[in-house]
């Protein structure tokens, strides 16, 4: 008896920025001099982003003085603080992750959201309590007395976990529906630390929200196309925990991302592949797609060539990346999201997907597209 998703929806905040953009706002907001800013319009050139989204305005503008969230000068002082920063990601995240919700269950009659047993969020940028948990309960008019798993600090592949979650409990109690929600609102911690380590940060994440619902496939609600989930394999690298870190800091959370991710990602993927499938007791040539977290264009570079992939294996992860750039756990729901509903994707097959976070820990899924 399987577990499956049976919808996912997906939601973005208002404003929406273009890589030039960005660059020009970093770089008057920095103050560097030609050479590193030359540097930095590289890394935006070259990020694989055309576009992202933000609950911020502050960074489509070339005037300082008509910042609305950082200080109204050159240099972005007064810098907001943590709680400044958290206080807008309480009234911001729940707006976008109910949009993701109610994107999810379009297809869904009305009375669906009766039969939501529990809910799992995914966040990695902002946390309060009651939390957005509660505050997804009162919005949405759920059960008061849905069950309720919060997935913090994770990073990236925070998502993965709550799927796991969501099979997990749906596998041991079929009439389970489970609604997970990540909402990650990653630009509300810009630091303006002038390191090449802060600068690919700053031109890579992102603002959005996902949504899913998972099902027992023997009493599914959803109709048409899912994804059921056949096998999850989990495993970090203790001896690379330095390479991605997030630290909860006075100017909100300040990440730690160096060059040598890639590197170690092309260095373990394939053993991690090769113990996936040995769990789903599965070739690697009956992979029919992948959905890899596009965490940066390098990152899916090094997974292509760990695992002999041609660049089109990972269409749908360079799409979202180009259109919403990496928004942590969310981003990974995006890329299945098009497995799902895409013309261009697979009518039926197996699935290989992976998520990469702080750890270093890779988190990898097989899931089977099916009717």
């Amino acid at each position: 008896m399987r577990s499956c998703i049976s919808a996912i929806g997906i939601a973005n905040p208002e404003y929406s920025i273009s890589q030039k953009e960005s660059y020009q706002f970093m770089g008057k907001a920095f103050g560097l001099k030609e050479q590193h800013a030359a540097k930095l319009e590289s890394i935006h050139a070259n990020s694989g982003i055309e576009r992202r989204f933000s609950v911020i305005p502050d960074f489509s503008g070339n005037d300082f003085a008509q910042n609305t969230f950082f200080g109204a000068s050159a240099d972005l002082e007064p810098f907001p603080d943590t709680a400044k920063r958290l206080k807008l990601y309480e009234k911001e995240a729940i707006t976008i992750a109910v949009n993701a919700v109610n994107n999810c269950l379009e297809s869904f009659d009305s009375n669906f959201k009766a039969s939501i047993t529990n809910l799992i969020t995914v966040s990695c940028t902002g946390m309060y309590a009651p939390g957005l948990d509660i505050d997804l309960v009162e919005k949405l008019q759920l059960n008061r007395n849905v069950e309720r798993t919060c997935i913090n600090f994770m990073g990236c592949y925070g998502a993965v976990n709550a799927l796991k979650t969501a099979d997990y409990i749906c596998r041991s109690n079929p009439q389970s529906k489970v609604l997970v929600v990540s909402v990650e609102l990653c630009t509300l911690h810009l630091q303006k630390t002038n390191s090449l380590d802060n600068w690919v940060a700053n031109a890579l994440f992102a603002d959005g929200a996902a949504a899913v619902i998972v099902e027992n496939t023997a009493n599914r609600t959803g109709k048409g196309t899912c994804l059921e989930l056949e096998a999850f394999y989990s495993e970090f690298m203790y001896e690379a925990r330095n390479e991605m870190a997030w630290f909860i800091g006075n100017t909100g959370f300040e990440m730690k991302l160096t060059g040598k991710v890639p590197k170690q990602v092309k260095e373990h993927i394939k053993r991690i592949a090769d113990r996936l499938l040995n769990k789903a007791n599965l070739q690697f040539n009956e992979i029919t797609a992948f959905a890899v977290h596009p965490g940066g264009r390098k990152i899916l570079e090094a997974a292509e060539e760990a695992l002999e992939l041609p660049e089109e294996a990972n269409q749908f992860s360079y799409e979202v990346l180009k259109d919403y750039g990496n928004m942590s756990s969310a981003t990974i729901l995006f890329v299945l999201q098009k497995q799902l509903y895409s013309p261009n994707a697979i009518e039926h097959g197996n699935i290989m997907g992976f998520a990469f976070g702080p750890g270093l820990t890779v988190e990898s899924m097989i899931l089977k597209k099916t009717q």
